[in-house]
């Protein structure tokens, strides 16, 4: 991808993630090392005031990275931030979305959301990305 390629509001195409299950959530604290039990034991989970589990907020994390290395390289990638702005729920959908917001000298400043399938927000994100 080049700058020519792109334009400020340019939409990237969007990535759906299949639904975090139990089995996402054990698996992600077994490779990550998060076994904060709220994510894995639903009696810790309800002692905190919660239905049920939730997803760790750095699978979200690593899902916008995936996101981000699946339209360029790693390589490419100067930066990466985002903030969580709600809990992912066990069963959620995410769907992975991103737009430029700006092109400068070479390098696109790209916004990324996680967005549940009911319009949630989960997180919120930018990217500075070599287009050059």
């Amino acid at each position: 991808m080049t700058n020519h390629d792109l334009t400020v509001g340019t939409a990237l195409p969007i990535l759906e993630i299949d639904r975090i299950t139990r089995r996402t959530l054990a698996l992600f604290a077994g490779a990550s090392g998060d076994h904060q039990p709220v994510h894995i034991d639903i009696d810790a989970a309800k002692a905190r005031g919660r239905d049920d589990v939730f997803a760790h907020g750095m699978l979200s994390m690593a899902y916008l990275g995936r996101y981000l290395t699946e339209w360029v390289p790693q390589e490419r990638i100067r930066s990466y931030q985002a903030r969580f702005t709600a809990i992912t729920p066990l069963y959620a959908e995410l769907v992975c979305s991103g737009r430029v917001v700006g092109i400068e000298n070479g390098l696109a400043t790209v916004e990324l959301a996680i967005t549940l399938r009911d319009g949630t927000t989960t997180v919120r994100g930018e990217a500075v990305v070599d287009v050059s």
